[in-house]
């Protein structure tokens, strides 16, 4: 349910926490503690460009908001980053799809012994030598005419399968004329397929026509029976809905009579008065604290010696007897001191070039790479526990500098800003 109904004022319908309703901007507002997020990526848009090398951009938006149930103060937030539209690069050199050469011809798929089975065998090409673009502006053409031939030497007989049975028929009588009886009849033909003629098939067994006999066949439209009482409310806490139902039973259509017009059934919107619990959902861890001998004050830094950090974190917007958040409030790690350590290091391989920045007028993109640090004179692990964390700003030293740790290159034709 959201508040955009104009039974429901905005302050009822953030009762219910995990209702929401739709803002000025269109977008959606949640009554509850639930964080602000982006909106799905739109898909990426066509090259700008008919050949050579363009961008295309795609985009997003910041949607809800994050409050603390409380009826004097309410805080909002905002989506984390700051990015909503990007662009890449792309290529769009249309290419027309080609046909591989025919595969040989398979085995027959039956000996014509098979009461049932025509065998064939096949050969089939693909569209690849080359695949048709589908990324281009125009994409390119598929390839022309069939990719499977279907052959075979001999054909076994088919026999002849009925089709279904067609709608009844009128009545012969709409009341029961003096002698007789009224009837009705259904029909099916023997062509579902038809039996062969050369190697002859068997033909259908069964008749192709069925007849029965009815008192009446006055033909009866569907009228609604009587509303029923409202439903007790849907929730318990918070504003819910009441349901009233109706049966098309007065009387029901018969013999291809109409059935009732309009609904099924109606709601209408209740009130409990009485606030909906608000569960407690987790802050966001803090920082790890400073890597320390975990007895005394002994000195680690920059030595072979673990130590330990630790870390904590809030069970927030609890209220109205909510559940508590599960999970544990801290946790510590083993670590080493390698703050302002001098540390010998190597360079990783380049990153993926970015996107292009900014989205139009002069843009670039950019790739780096990382100096790793190289730990090997410090152990893996210690009282049989892996240590694997060096805490600190290392003052971290690559041998060979001459390259840098980034570099940039233009985006070709992107759009002029506006």
């Amino acid at each position: 349910m959201g508040c955009n109904d104009r039974l429901l004022e905005t302050d009822v319908c953030c009762l219910n926490p995990k209702y929401g309703h739709q803002g000025e901007d269109g977008l959606c507002v949640y009554c509850g503690s639930v964080p602000p997020t982006w909106s799905p990526w739109s898909p990426w848009s066509q090259c700008n460009t008919l050949c050579r090398e363009g961008v295309r951009t795609r985009s997003r938006k910041c949607q809800g908001f994050s409050q603390r149930v409380n009826t004097l103060t309410r805080l909002q937030t905002v989506c984390p980053g700051e990015t909503t539209t990007v662009c890449m690069t792309c290529s769009c050199l249309s290419v027309h799809g080609g046909w591989s050469g025919w595969s040989r011809w398979s085995d027959c798929s039956a000996s014509c012994i098979s009461d049932v089975i025509v065998p064939i065998r096949h050969s089939v090409r693909s569209c690849s030598r080359p695949a048709p673009s589908t990324d281009t502006l125009p994409p390119g053409n598929a390839c022309d005419g069939p990719s499977r031939k279907e052959k075979c030497d001999s054909v076994c007989p088919v026999h002849g399968f009925w089709t279904g049975w067609s709608a009844w028929s009128e009545c012969s009588s709409s009341c029961i004329p003096e002698g007789q009886v009224p009837f009705r009849a259904k029909q099916r033909s023997c062509s579902n397929p038809a039996p062969s003629s050369n190697p002859p098939g068997q033909p259908c067994i069964g008749k192709p026509t069925h007849q029965e006999n009815i008192s009446v066949c006055v033909t009866v439209n569907g009228h609604w029976g009587e509303w029923s009482a409202f439903s007790s409310c849907s929730v318990t806490c918070g504003a819910g809905l009441e349901l009233s139902v109706r049966h098309c039973d007065n009387p029901a259509p018969k013999h291809n009579g109409h059935p009732c017009p309009g609904e099924r059934q109606r709601t209408r919107v209740c009130f409990t008065n009485v606030h909906c619990p608000v569960d407690g959902v987790w802050s966001e861890w803090s920082q790890w604290g400073k890597c320390t001998y975990p007895r005394g004050k002994r000195v680690i830094n920059c030595k072979d010696i673990v130590g330990q950090q630790d870390r904590d974190r809030r069970c927030d917007h609890l209220s109205f007897n909510g559940s508590i958040c599960s999970g544990e409030m801290s946790n510590d790690r083993l670590c080493y001191d390698v703050h302002n350590c001098d540390v010998m290091g190597n360079w990783d391989g380049w990153e993926p070039w970015s996107l292009c920045n900014p989205t139009c007028g002069k843009s670039k993109r950019t790739r780096k790479r990382h100096c790793e640090p190289d730990f090997s004179n410090y152990s893996k692990s210690k009282r049989g526990q892996k240590v694997d964390t060096f805490f600190g700003e290392m003052l971290l030293d690559c041998a060979d500098h001459k390259d840098g740790d980034s570099e940039s290159q233009p985006c070709l034709n992107v759009p002029p800003c506006s």
